[in-house]
């Protein structure tokens, strides 16, 4: 039985080397396993629930895409579309509204987080984010799902909807309830200017992160720059828990050269950050910099972003058309 994957992820710009090594680098060994059925989703509903200019959306979309194939993701194999143009995503998000429970949502921490202190002004399509979260992936009869820590949450609560609509209308096993895949030695990534933060696109200072379309000497001087400690580096993990920033580097070391923590703490034990920080460079700069250079000669090419769309939104339609007609029959419309 082939795994079937489904994973989106949000047209809002810049996207970096957290995203990267969060999701898409995952996206594409999971595209590259011939077990799988990858769906690939660009979520620019989700996107909406912050402001954003229309425009710059559109073009955020496009980069996106352009993103997923310099990446190595093939369009031939895996499904590239776009929620929007796809209108089973909407309906279902409001069918299972009905479903999900008022309690549930209250317990999800990523609104709170995102809301702040004065979540009465926040929009109701960022609270019920999750619950459209769910319509994506349960649409697609999804087995599997490479989430992230903080969509762990997310995932639960799709789960739950997806029993609970089952046996509120006595249709055992309609919804698959999907797995979370989770990198096991997959560390976060953190901003290079303060590594208790995650790193972000929202972050003032373009020094704290690398974008995926930054080219070689800008990766390299990002890498110099990054915030350190006076200390070597350490020669257990234990010691890493109260040195964040050498513990994001390291795993961003690790992460790229698929090797655990202990083993790039057994080969840098002792040695210096500046040291470390060469090689790091290195490893960056010969993943990053061919993405990079990709991303910009797709973008000029806007009639073959748009085609991967339209081919990857009609196959996204004919599938999610289908389950949308069962649950039609199921719900009495």
């Amino acid at each position: 039985m082939k795994k079937k994957i489904f994973s989106g992820v949000q047209p809002t710009g810049n996207l970096h080397l957290g995203n990267y090594l969060g999701a898409i680098k995952n996206f594409v060994d999971l595209n590259n396993d011939t077990q799988n059925e990858c769906i690939f989703c660009v979520v620019d509903l989700h996107a909406i629930t912050v402001s954003q200019n229309p425009k710059q959306l559109k073009s955020n979309i496009y980069e996106t895409v352009a993103t997923f194939v310099a990446s190595g993701i093939d369009p031939q194999k895996s499904t590239i579309f776009n929620q929007s143009q796809v209108s089973a995503h909407s309906e279902v998000a409001w069918i299972l509204s009905c479903v999900a429970r008022m309690g549930w949502l209250n317990r999800m921490t990523q609104f709170k987080e995102k809301a702040g202190k004065d979540k009465e002004k926040a929009s109701i399509g960022l609270y019920s984010y999750p619950v459209l979260m769910a319509a994506d992936i349960l649409l697609y009869d999804t087995t599997h799902v490479p989430v992230g820590e903080d969509q762990k949450q997310h995932l639960e609560l799709c789960r739950d909807v997806a029993q609970k609509f089952n046996n509120d209308f006595e249709v055992k096993d309609f919804f698959k309830a999907p797995e979370p895949l989770i990198k096991k030695e997959f560390s976060r990534i953190m901003s290079f200017k303060d590594g208790l933060k995650k790193m972000s696109k929202s972050e003032v200072s373009d020094l704290s992160r690398i974008n995926l379309t930054d080219d070689k000497d800008q990766i390299i001087n990002k890498i110099k720059k990054a915030k350190t400690d006076t200390l070597p580096l350490p020669s257990k993990i234990e010691e890493l828990e109260k040195r964040p920033e050498a513990k994001n580097l390291i795993g961003i070391y690790s992460s790229l050269t698929n090797n655990t923590f202990q083993k790039t703490i057994d080969e840098f034990a002792g040695k210096n950050f500046s040291e470390f920080k060469n090689n790091l460079s290195d490893v960056v700069v010969n993943e990053i910099n061919p993405i990079s250079l990709k991303i910009k000669e797709l973008l000029e090419d806007k009639d073959f972003l748009k085609k991967i769309l339209k081919d990857g939104n009609e196959k996204a339609n004919e599938i999610a058309s289908k389950k949308v007609k069962e649950i039609h029959k199921i719900v009495g419309f």
